[in-house]
């Protein structure tokens, strides 16, 4: 269903830090939809993630968007191109998150859609590479109906980002939304090796969840325009992500 999209960028106060920009989609036709948080990759707030935000609400859901480095005094809000400088940048900043300090921000964007945006119902949240690993903690902490994952980095380690003091994975327990995630054969990040231990972390806690591992695909591999793109996989996996939305998070 082709639907007429509104956008908007806004600022949110989070318990007084610096304002908070976000992304925020939603069904240009009024009416109440089920709310999304999309979290971004370790680039932060791009063009290609609005442009996600912007699909989303197309699947009639209002889509919000943060940038999560707000707290680090680094101007983010439009994220950053990729480059070795910036991936340096990046892993500083990803450095310093705290997990109280994000799920402050991602309930933050929940409550202002549900307030000023006329999202209702159940939640979920859509999250690549480093967004999937916000996505995974936000599942951990957040009333979540639904979490679609994609190729989610440091989730059976600690140390790393948000898996700090203990791996996320060993949080698996506090999960109660249905969780698909998206997997590249050939991923640098994730091998196979990880995905068995992802796999049955979340088999021993309960959770409902299904692995989907794309042949001969790569991190990254969801966002057409670079070179690991691989169209196959970015389209099965969206269709995966439609059936998990509809389902989960139906029109309130």
């Amino acid at each position: 269903m082709s639907r007429e999209i509104s956008s908007q960028e806004i600022e949110i106060v989070v318990h007084g830090t610096a304002p908070m920009t976000a992304f925020v989609a939603r069904p240009a036709e009024p009416g109440a939809y089920p709310p999304v948080l999309v979290c971004a990759e370790l680039w932060g707030l791009t063009g290609e993630v609005r442009d996600v935000a912007r699909q989303v609400a197309a699947l009639g859901h209002v889509a919000i968007a943060p940038d999560l480095y707000h707290r680090l005094g680094a101007d983010t809000a439009h994220g950053m191109a990729e480059s070795d400088a910036n991936r340096e940048r990046a892993f500083g900043l990803l450095a310093r998150l705290t997990r109280d300090g994000v799920e402050a921000d991602l309930r933050a964007c929940l409550a202002h859609v549900r307030e000023h945006e006329d999202a209702t119902g159940k939640a979920g949240v859509l999250g690549f590479s480093l967004g999937g690993h916000v996505a995974f903690f936000a599942a951990t902490r957040l009333d979540l109906a639904a979490a679609a994952i994609y190729y989610p980095g440091w989730l059976p380690f600690a140390g790393t980002a948000l898996s700090r003091p203990d791996p996320l994975l060993d949080a698996a327990g506090e999960i109660g939304a249905r969780v698909v995630m998206f997997f590249a054969e050939l991923d640098h990040v994730i091998d196979a090796e990880q995905r068995e231990q992802i796999a049955a972390g979340l088999t021993a806690a309960g959770v409902r969840h299904e692995e989907v591992v794309y042949p001969g695909a790569r991190h990254a591999f969801f966002f057409p325009g670079r070179e690991p793109y691989d169209k196959a996989a970015a389209e099965d996996s969206w269709s995966r992500v439609r059936a998990l939305f509809a389902a989960e998070l139906p029109p309130a």
